[in-house]
């Protein structure tokens, strides 16, 4: 029987939702963007995991960053400790700090600012016992070294090859004591370590990866995912986890989905996981 245990979401409302500009593949500004819809896709997602148990937190959304709806991007936060985000793109640069002074104002005292460029949890994922970094098309990768001294926590760096998942969120989800991936989004080296960590991991289908299926969110039990990503739902069925599908197609618009809207607030160790290390891998309002 899978586990689930209660979690605490930041999250920012697409007030100010839109595509108009592009930094990666999925965003095109000639395409329409209905933020009607998108703000109901959210709130549904929302309501969801209030349903489920769960705390929900909101930022205030700020006028001319219409992507600070994709909370995971904000920080990453461990055992009470924030990393705050550095973004590559300009367009993104002032939401890193409107994170880090949310978190700042809750009386969060472990606030780092990074030196290097590390897009959150876009990028950071964080496990049981180690925390798995992506580097390739956003993340610097000298932030892994960065992230690794400040949380304490073996950082694994995981080189993302495809720019349609430029983020590791997109192509990587956290389940528990497993994950799942879609390998061909990886280095050879890259697959090969999470062969050796995750030997007994979930694959997804070509389909399920470009639905960002894998842009997923997992109490333990309960996970969160788009509802086209059927292969990965009836997988995760079978072993035995309760898959919830749900429809943020707007939001997929600028490249975002479940999990990018969807910032963990992890405020104490949790179990570590049985997978393998391998011996040289050092609502709220």
């Amino acid at each position: 029987m899978r586990t689930a245990r209660p979690r605490r979401y930041l999250m920012c409302p697409p007030t100010y939702f839109d595509v108009s500009y592009s930094i990666n593949p999925w965003m095109s500004p000639d395409k329409p963007v209905d933020r009607d819809r998108a703000v109901a896709q959210w709130e549904k997602l929302r309501d969801l995991y209030l349903g489920l148990g769960h705390t929900v937190e909101l930022i205030e959304p700020l006028d001319g960053l219409p992507d600070m709806v994709f909370a995971a991007n904000g920080a990453t936060v461990v055992d009470g400790r924030v990393l705050a985000a550095r973004f590559r793109n300009q367009e993104r640069a002032a939401e890193g700090p409107a994170y880090a002074r949310w978190f700042r104002d809750r009386g969060f005292a472990a606030v780092h600012d990074p030196q290097w460029v590390n897009e959150g949890e876009g990028d950071y994922l964080a496990t049981g016992r180690w925390i798995l970094a992506g580097t390739g098309f956003r993340t610097d990768p000298r932030s892994h070294q960065e992230a690794q001294e400040f949380f304490g926590r073996p950082v694994i760096g995981l080189t993302l090859t495809d720019p349609r998942f430029y983020h590791l969120d997109t192509a990587l989800a956290v389940l528990g004591d497993e994950i799942m991936y879609n390998p061909a989004a990886f280095s050879e080296g890259s697959r090969a370590v999470l062969r050796e960590l995750f030997p007994d991991a979930v694959t997804a289908s070509p389909h399920d990866a470009e639905v960002f299926g894998l842009n997923a969110v997992s109490d333990g039990r309960n996970v969160v995912l788009p509802e086209t990503a059927t292969g990965l739902i009836a997988e995760l069925r079978r072993r035995g986890y309760e898959p919830h599908g749900v429809d943020l197609s707007e939001l997929l618009k600028a490249g975002g989905s479940v999990k990018c809207c969807t910032l963990e607030i992890r405020e104490g160790a949790v179990q570590a996981p049985s997978a393998r290390m391998p011996g040289q891998t050092a609502c709220v309002s």
